[in-house]
């Protein structure tokens, strides 16, 4: 988890709009975790925020997946002249 900086090191505002049923919970739980309503909320959402990041990057497969995808790995190459074909050309962003 990422922490939270100090108020002082903050440089960046975030503004947002609750329900008075959503100020309430938030302020109750950062009452019991003994923080800010501010370090609460940020804590909370980078929490979510890093999860979320994470979720992209991360992925679980069942063993007969990875066993699947290491017997296409130890396969010999195929000649593909789609590939081949793509390959040879200039990528559009380069202009050069």
């Amino acid at each position: 988890m990422t922490a939270v900086p100090s108020a002082s090191s903050r440089s960046a505002r975030l503004g947002l709009r609750a329900t008075l049923e959503q100020e309430t919970v938030l302020r109750r739980a950062a009452a019991v975790s003994h923080k800010s309503l501010t370090d609460f909320i940020l804590d909370s959402a980078c929490q979510a925020a890093e999860q979320t990041l994470l979720d992209q990057r991360l992925f679980m497969v069942s063993g007969s997946q990875v066993q699947a995808l290491m017997e296409l790995l130890e396969r010999p190459e195929q000649a593909n002249e789609g590939l081949r074909d793509l390959f040879s050309r200039k990528a559009p962003w380069d202009g050069r």
